[in-house]
């Protein structure tokens, strides 16, 4: 349901940020998430002036200005119980040996919405409530479609990580992923190999931990980009478990069993890995069936490798690796229901 009047709460923090500088808009996942009817994580504002202008705005309101960001145009304050970004309106230009940009300031709002990636989250709303819609953001989130804003080809190419913010965003929002959005990440799969691991990690963990985590599993699954960053698992796309005691080819069975297990990110990861060792222990027994002898303690050991590529903490690292060897003896653990659960189809 999309809340097309914007709420109160959400009016009178954008007129109360007006009152230091103005004019001001509430812009990207902020009034995604407005239109959605959700409280959203993060409030952030643009506006056309310059950083000096808007770190000098916010001392003169009497207020902290967090400058870190200041040379990318970014600053940030307190305002009431919030902690909000405000930002010059600028331009990316992305060079091929580079993913980090060369930002440039601009003064108008359309330009400034073109750089973002998806429609849902390049749209902007002004303090007096209206909608500023130059890319048809509101009809597809009223439709729940996901779409890159602009060239596919620019998008995927400044920066290929909004090809795993489109499976993440798959997830959160249970949305379709546009026809030509999907098909551009499946020939840009490969990019996201020029992506840091930490960056992965940061989108995965949101994604496994969303309502609807098999969404964006199989959009990482059918674009190739599991392939790409977890080939361990890209291997079980369509492998036969020949058994008895499973209905599902293995990335089926999975991702339902992620789905299935606790919205916590250590248990889902656990799950996401519970059968990792599978493919690579199997023997094929004198009834015509499969045995995975030993999978467990191989698919542990595969694990800390995984763990140590993608960057985890040792904590981490030894949690997941725990739920991955033991989540064969109890039924009863958070994995174990899962498993056992979803062997048959729903």
């Amino acid at each position: 349901m999309i809340n097309r009047a914007v709420g109160d709460d959400t009016l009178a923090l954008l007129k109360e940020v007006e009152t230091i500088i103005s004019p001001v808009y509430l812009v990207g996942g902020s009034v995604r998430d407005t239109l959605l009817g959700k409280k959203p994580h993060d409030y952030d504002f643009c506006t056309p002036h310059h950083p000096d202008v808007i770190e000098e705005a916010i001392r003169t309101s009497g207020k902290r200005a967090f400058t870190v960001g200041k040379k990318f145009g970014t600053l940030g304050c307190k305002v009431g119980e919030h902690f909000i970004e405000i930002t010059t309106f600028r331009t990316e230009i992305y060079e091929e040996t580079s993913r980090k940009p060369h930002v440039e300031f601009i003064d108008d709002i359309t330009h400034d919405l073109s750089r973002r990636d998806f429609t849902i989250n390049a749209m902007a709303i002004r303090a007096d409530g209206t909608l500023i819609d130059p890319f048809g953001g509101l009809s597809d989130l009223e439709q729940g479609i996901l779409r890159t804003v602009n060239k596919l080809y620019d998008r995927y190419n400044e920066d290929p990580l909004r090809m795993l913010r489109a499976a993440r965003f798959c997830a959160e929002l249970g949305f379709a992923v546009e026809r030509e959005t999907r098909l551009q990440a499946g020939k840009k799969a490969d990019k996201i190999l020029e992506v840091s691991r930490e960056r992965w990690t940061v989108e995965l963990d949101k994604l496994l931990v969303s309502k609807q985590p098999t969404r964006g599993l199989h959009f990482l699954a059918h674009t190739r980009l599991l392939a790409f960053m977890l080939p361990e698992l890209g291997i079980q796309v369509g492998f036969n478990q020949n058994s008895p005691y499973h209905q599902l080819d293995l990335w089926s069975h999975t991702i339902r069993t992620v789905e299935l297990s606790p919205a916590d990110v250590t248990v889902r990861w656990g799950a996401l890995l519970h059968d990792i060792g599978k493919p690579y222990v199997q023997i094929h027994n004198n009834r015509g069936y499969s045995n995975y002898q030993h999978h467990a303690e191989v698919g542990a050991e595969m694990t800390l490798r995984i763990g140590a590529y993608l960057r985890w903490s040792n904590k981490r690292i030894a949690e997941v690796t725990n739920l991955v060897r033991h989540h064969l003896d109890d039924d009863d653990s958070p994995i174990g229901l899962a498993d056992s659960t979803a062997r048959y189809r729903p």
